[in-house]
């Protein structure tokens, strides 16, 4: 079924067609909102037939989300909706001109310009050589009498598929809020006259309002932590009587408004806040219909947009055997990252994210990580230098809490040594890589007996050989 889908959102009509008669001033949201949404007949159709399938006949519509392959490739292939989200209802015209969709709109406001419209494309490619859609859209009275007409003439076959946007703005009755919705095809099917219909909308059409932030235009970018404060001002044409104001607020990029409090004039001082997107927009009413959304008209959308600043980790500190590199294990996340290290000493590159370092004493490197828009955040990591390792030559492992673990110090698992330790015979006894080098004595839980070992430590390109005492 179709559904009337009531959205508060601002919307940007794009791609008019130029004859089409749309509102000149500003718009309200969509009071109503007709997508499609969802599979089956429609109720609004008028001397057709539903089917089910995706390339309905003549006298017959669907309502899919796709259509392709159709009359031997004389129809475009749709692949999407006019959003890209939804549904579409598919018509192939009757033989007879006629009437094809009539509804009964209700819910709009009383004594207030409407614009109707309707995003329409021409199935039939240019190949196909057909009659084309010619549409007209009538806004008329419960009793019939005609508020407004309009009449697309010819909608044109294209190479490909070309969604266009037609339309009619009308005044509703002083005492009424509902309106019947008539289009009809003028055309007859046949070859040709086969078209695709999405996004039915009114929205309320009123004076002309336009809002800035002073001194910065429609939007700004900035970082998290920015302490400015922003001013917004409004100016609206002569057509209201006795307008009221509220500024609206939207977190979620114009889907959603809320009003803010005492926000009830042309001017408004934005306060900092936190990271996130947010826009604003100064809603206009009539006095007289105050707190009726169907009524409210909207300026353009300013938008303020907070950006986080990247979050920097540099990395766990390291421990570089003199004559050694090692590499920096830093993250950072945030938009477009660019990264810079400081001091630029012994670094193989200060614009990367894990650089290489072989400095010749303790140094610290702070990592300076900016966004695409100005944003930074920084981490610093310490690398200590040591001239050589410590290799104690002996250890007893009897259990008494002394000396019982073989250790080498300062070994940092991020070097990636590699160790190695042979018993007399040349079996290897204990091998560790990219670990703290720690041996308990022991193979496979076995006590080994008291003798010499031989042990090789292996660090990039440096190597250490030596022999160590186990001692019971």
């Amino acid at each position: 079924m179709l559904k009337r889908l009531l959205h508060i959102y601002f919307f940007c009509f794009v791609g008019f067609s130029a004859a089409a008669q749309l509102c000149s001033g500003s718009l309200g949201d969509p009071v109503v909102n007709i997508t499609f949404s969802g599979f089956g007949a429609s109720s609004y159709a008028r001397n057709y037939n539903f089917v089910s399938t995706s390339c309905p006949l003549d006298g017959s519509y669907t309502i899919t989300n796709q259509t392709s392959g159709c009359f031997g490739g004389t129809w475009h292939s749709l692949l999407t909706d006019h959003t890209g989200g939804d549904n579409f209802m598919l018509v192939n015209a009757s033989f007879d001109p006629g009437d094809f969709y009539v509804d009964t709109i209700s819910g709009l406001c009383p004594n207030t310009t409407y614009e109707f419209a309707a995003w329409i494309v021409n199935v039939l490619n240019r190949s196909g050589g057909g009659i084309r859609p010619n549409i007209t859209f009538k806004i008329e009275k419960l009793d019939g009498t005609v508020l407004a007409s309009y009449d697309t003439g010819d909608i044109p076959d294209t190479p490909s598929p070309q969604w266009k946007q037609f339309g009619v703005f009308f005044a509703t009755p002083i005492n009424e809020a509902r309106i019947v919705l008539r289009m009809t095809n003028n055309a007859p099917g046949g070859i040709g006259n086969d078209l695709a219909i999405d996004d039915i909308t009114f929205r309320p059409c009123g004076a002309d309002v336009n809002a800035n932030i002073i001194d910065y235009g429609d939007s700004v970018h900035l970082c998290e932590g920015d302490p400015t404060t922003f001013n917004f001002e409004s100016s609206i044409s002569s057509d209201y009587v006795n307008p009221v104001y509220s500024w609206q607020l939207s977190t979620d990029r114009g889907k959603s408004w809320s009003d803010i409090a005492g926000s009830a004039s042309l001017y408004f001082q934005r306060m900092a806040t936190g990271a996130g997107d947010y826009w604003y927009r100064l809603a206009v009413n009539e006095a007289s219909t105050a707190g009726l959304a169907s009524c409210i008209i909207a300026s353009n959308p300013l938008k303020i947009n907070v950006h986080a600043n990247p979050l920097v980790n540099a990395g766990t500190d390291k421990v570089l055997i003199s004559g050694n590199d090692v590499t920096l294990s830093a993250a950072a996340t945030g938009e477009d990252l660019s990264y810079q290290w400081s001091p630029d000493e012994a670094i193989s590159a200060i614009d990367v994210l894990r650089p290489v370092v072989q400095p010749l004493a303790d140094i610290q490197y702070q990592l300076l990580a900016t966004s695409r828009y100005g944003c930074t955040g920084k981490d610093s990591v310490n690398v200590r230098v040591v001239k050589n390792i410590f290799v104690p030559n002996a250890f007893t492992p009897n259990g008494d809490g002394r000396n019982d673990q073989w250790r080498v110090p300062f070994i940092d698992p991020a070097l990636e040594a590699e160790t190695v330790v042979f018993n007399r015979h040349g079996q290897v006894v204990y091998r560790s890589k990219a670990e703290v080098i720690s041996w308990d004595g022991k193979v496979k839980g076995a006590l080994q007996p008291s003798g010499v070992y031989i042990y090789i430590i292996k660090i990039g390109k440096l190597q250490f050989t030596g022999t160590i005492t186990l001692i019971q």
